[in-house]
């Protein structure tokens, strides 16, 4: 059963795990083709209050006890479209055996990511996925407390500290990407993958290469998986299991250096944060900074190496614009990327955000009502899920001129198609829990496909299109090979 889990595909332990990735993607696609012949029988969630004016969500929970759980696995993208096609911005499906709302435009974003009544719970929303592997993480934590919480992270993103850690992360850059061996199917999400989970070792953790830092990649990754369990219980040697288990062998690490990361003068994101303190002098307990660090590493190694990823493809369909991006990152005139250069290179911005908005790498934000509530009019009861799907809306011909087709040009300053609505371009979320990395996810990224454009050339055949499955956002099912080679002059 345990192969019916969705995995990023060729992480640190190589070949097996990718076989394993690559089975999971076709079970779960006969999956959907076995599920697909049960009818869908639109009813509304629950009745509106008699006299409220308020609509119900329409919508189905799709094959007994499952739900469209396949579907959403198997097929992230092209689903959501479907669904939003036939029931429209705001609707409900079965999945993981609840009955969940799904809220897919850029009005219906900006009700709940602003959320001004303090209706929404991300704390309760993200407990049901992830909870016990990322519990005590800045997303799992609500209003008051969690401004709090992000009033003291906030110390560890400014502008100094970001340009710290790229100081501190580029020769680890420079020499992972000079270190790839060019050839006809290099797995270049599998390469990204494991260059940017040394990354969060040693910039995020302060960890060196060796054993230790295998050993924290290692639980790192089990506890990622674990929040992708199709299996949700802690049966012996299950993904679920090991991801529990990873947690605890990141509880133990961060636990253990602590003391010495708050004692000494280090530039690491483990070090800023155990010393992090706001002007009126709150900091974190210690069992605060375990939770935020075991936090922090998912969501900056996860979402970085998927929209780095999902840049090399576009740029390998259109070498127009890899050869543009190039030209701009030779015009620098250097191999390592100082913070001040990020702003000189406005091409490579354009493409980076439209790449953020055909994949977004949190391919939907989690909440849970705690009052009755509506949600642009349609009535949600207290208890209801709800999936905000940015992924779907970013792909919307309603809101972006030819959607499907990969466009920078859209985002220069004389077009700027993600002005039409405050929340038509939402990748990094919004409101209170706009994604406090933003920025590093954003200087990382840049950093790796500098490197590449000034080492490599790179393309796919002509026929190929990666096959996704769920993990984070939108995952690579085969390690996305490409054709790299190294760039002549």
């Amino acid at each position: 059963m345990s192969l019916l889990v969705p995995q990023t595909v060729t992480d640190v332990t190589g070949s097996v795990r990718q076989a394993r990735a690559m089975l999971s993607w076709r079970v779960q696609r006969a999956g959907v083709r076995l599920v697909e012949r049960y009818p869908a029988r639109m009813r509304p969630l629950a009745e509106p209050p008699p006299g409220s004016e308020l609509r119900p969500v329409l919508g189905d929970f799709g094959p007994p006890g499952i739900g469209y759980t396949l579907h959403t696995l198997s097929d992230p993208i092209e689903f959501a479209q479907r669904r939003f096609e036939r029931y429209g911005p705001v609707q409900w499906l079965g999945i993981l055996g609840r009955r969940i709302v799904v809220v897919g435009s850029p009005a219906g974003l900006e009700a709940v990511y602003l959320d001004r009544t303090k209706t929404m719970s991300a704390q309760r929303g993200w407990e049901f996925l992830i909870g016990p592997f990322f519990r005590g993480g800045l997303l799992l934590r609500d209003f008051d407390e969690h401004l709090f919480h992000r009033r003291i992270m906030q110390q560890a993103f400014t502008r100094p500290r970001l340009a710290g850690y790229l100081e501190l992360t580029t020769p680890l850059l420079t020499r992972g990407v000079a270190a790839w061996r060019p050839g006809e199917n290099f797995h270049v999400y599998s390469a990204v993958k494991q260059l940017l989970l040394e990354q969060a070792t040693e910039v995020f953790a302060g960890a060196e290469l060796g054993r230790q830092a295998t050993r924290l990649e290692h639980a790192f990754e089990d506890a990622v998986h674990g929040g992708r369990a199709l299996i949700r219980a802690n049966v012996p040697g299950g993904v679920w299991a090991r991801g529990v288990r990873g947690r605890h062998t990141l509880e133990a690490y961060f636990r253990r250096e602590l003391a010495a990361k708050r004692a000494g003068a280090g530039t690491d994101l483990f070090s800023v944060l155990s010393r992090a303190t706001t002007e009126e002098g709150h900091t974190f307990t210690d069992d605060e900074i375990v939770q935020h660090m075991i936090f922090v590493m998912m969501a900056a190694h996860d979402t970085s190496t998927i929209a780095a990823s999902m840049l090399v493809y576009e740029l390998a369909r259109h070498p127009y614009w890899q050869d543009r991006l190039r030209a701009e990152s030779r015009a620098l005139g250097k191999l390592s990327l100082d913070y001040a250069d990020l702003d000189r290179l406005p091409a490579l911005d354009m493409a980076f955000r439209e790449v953020l908005r055909l994949y977004a790498p949190v391919a939907q934000q989690v909440r849970e009502t705690v009052t009755d509530t509506d949600i642009l009019g349609y009535y949600v009861p207290k208890g209801t899920l709800i999936m905000l799907a940015a992924h779907a809306t970013m792909r919307s011909d309603e809101y972006w001129r030819d959607a499907a087709e990969f466009d920078p040009e859209r985002f220069a300053d004389d077009r700027r198609e993600d002005k039409s609505h405050r929340f038509a371009w939402a990748p990094f979320g919004g409101g209170a829990h706009k994604c406090i990395g933003l920025y590093f996810g954003g200087m990382t990224v840049k950093a790796v496909l500098h490197q590449m454009l000034l080492r490599y050339r790179w393309s796919v055949h002509d026929e190929y299109r990666v096959p996704f499955v769920a993990g984070t956002g939108p995952t690579p099912a085969d390690g996305l090979p490409i054709q790299l080679r190294r760039v002549d002059g």
